[in-house]
């Protein structure tokens, strides 16, 4: 295990993180919240103080395996959420340093879920920073300092594979760091027109930048208590149509980029990712149609939803809970299918249930006729065996951390449902659940167990499962 290197890591992350404070601090100047400055300026200074010492020198060891890439990714996450967590409990907003790190981790997870019961009751720059976090996390941290930090190229592969989503990740250019580069440029390119098209709406620049962060990073923290209902329908339309788009694998928009439409088109999880939404969204328009004045606005609600929902950004325009059963269950069924692999989306991914699904027809196929010799492919390439393993064991591995979660947060006593659309909607990275979790309500009422219980959920959502369970193998810190 190469600590000097996990060390050196550690140090760029929070040295990042106190430089990503300073667009909050400067929001406090800006809207005269001079209250809130000590709090976001003491942060950073710690963040400094523990982050500079770890890189002045750099270790003669830049070696980084697969063991110190998901210790190492891990790590950043918990540390990047304790400190981050820092300005809403030493400004008083968030006075319980539990609930502040539930939402910090929150918000990095791009999950969405809050403990706050008056989202406007907090000063602007702490809603800026919120919302900052789901921007930092939707392409993450580690792909970021891949972009910027010469590291050795094995180095660079173990982070992004510990850090990025989906069943297998894969470089679309030779170099690794030039592929984060690529991520990053077309992140900050699509977050910019996002922006752009909702200051042309009418939104202040603030509130451009705040929706912009969430939709981008597919988290979903609002700025108004309402969440998205009181906006207008070019912007719900805006918003939706960009909850997709960052739902989508960004490797779609690099062959685009180089004018290879047709390859782009011909992805399987993209076509099925495509369908489920268009079948979805209708199939509730239908379902609810009497709940809205005309079917124009039964669309833009059902389509906002199933958007929100399977690219676990979270965002509402109406109370979904009150919704009739069948349309609930389908935003249930979103709540685990999630986005694209290789998106900011979370969720099971998918790719994963392309391959779970054609697993199980193989299964079939081969019960019938024991010596068939039946083939999964995704893109009209093979799918390797050691693929299929992985997916299989990575979804029991989920349904175990499930039952586990949902059994220490029932201490609480809260109804079932409530419960356990909780655990799905924090380990799947959406948000809002059903009843006491949902679209109107919050994680506030939870006792400290379970939300640091939603917490972990959270980030071993985000980081896939197997980073958060290394850092609790013993052997991990064998030598």
């Amino acid at each position: 295990m190469n600590i000097r290197m996990i060390l050196y890591t550690l140090g760029w992350v929070l040295n990042i993180e106190a430089i990503a404070l300073l667009p909050a601090l400067a929001c406090a100047f800006i809207y005269g919240e001079l209250a809130t400055v000590p709090a976001i300026v003491i942060t950073i200074v710690l963040c400094a103080l523990f982050g500079v010492p770890l890189i002045i020198k750099a270790p003669k060891n830049k070696g980084m395996y697969a063991k110190e890439g998901l210790v190492t990714v891990a790590l950043s996450w918990v540390v990047i959420s304790i400190f981050g967590a820092l300005p809403f409990f030493i400004s008083g907003a968030i006075p319980n340093y539990a609930d502040a790190f539930f939402e910090t981790v929150s918000g990095f997870t791009t999950t969405g879920a809050s403990i706050l019961r008056d989202i406007e009751a907090l000063p602007k720059a702490l809603i800026f920073w919120r919302s900052f976090t789901h921007w930092m996390g939707g392409m993450g941290v580690l792909v970021f300092l891949v972009a910027i930090l010469p590291l050795s190229g094995g180095s660079n592969l173990y982070l992004i594979k510990a850090e990025s989503t989906g069943p297998a990740v894969s470089k679309i250019v030779p170099k690794v760091r030039q592929t984060a580069k690529i991520f990053y440029s077309i992140y900050i390119s699509l977050t910019l027109i996002e922006v752009v098209l909702l200051l042309l709406g009418g939104m202040n620049l603030f509130e451009s930048l705040t929706l912009s962060f969430g939709t981008a990073g597919t988290g979903g923290f609002g700025i108004l208590n309402s969440g998205a209902s009181t906006y207008s329908p070019y912007v719900q339309i805006v918003i939706t149509v960009f909850m997709l788009i960052f739902g989508v694998d960004f490797s779609f928009y690099y062959l685009i980029l180089t004018k290879r439409l047709k390859n782009a088109l011909s992805s399987d999880e993209f076509r099925a990712y495509i369908a489920i939404v268009c079948v979805s969204a209708l199939t509730i328009a239908v379902n609810c149609r009497h709940l809205f004045e005309g079917f124009g606005e039964t669309l833009r609600h059902s389509f906002f939803q199933v958007a929100s929902i399977i690219t676990t950004t979270g965002y509402m325009t109406t109370d979904f809970d009150l919704w009739p059963e069948l349309s609930k269950v389908i935003l249930f069924i979103l709540m685990f299918v999630g986005a694209c692999a290789g998106s900011t989306g979370g969720g099971i991914k998918v790719s994963r249930i392309l391959i779970l699904l054609k697993s199980i027809g193989k299964e079939i196929k081969v019960a019938a006729n024991p010596k068939s010799t039946v083939k999964i492919t995704m893109n009209k390439r093979l799918v390797e065996h050691e693929t299929v393993r992985a997916v299989n064991v990575y979804i029991g591995t989920l349904a175990i951390i499930f039952t586990a979660s949902l059994l220490v947060i029932s201490i609480d006593n809260m109804d079932f449902t409530t419960n356990f659309t909780a655990v799905a909607a924090t380990v799947n990275n959406i948000g809002p659940g059903f009843a006491g979790v949902g679209p109107t309500r919050n994680f506030a009422d939870y006792s400290v167990l379970s939300k640091l219980v939603f917490s972990l959920d959270m980030l071993i959502g985000r980081l896939e499962i197997y980073p958060m369970l290394m850092l609790f193998a013993p052997r991990t810190w064998k030598k």
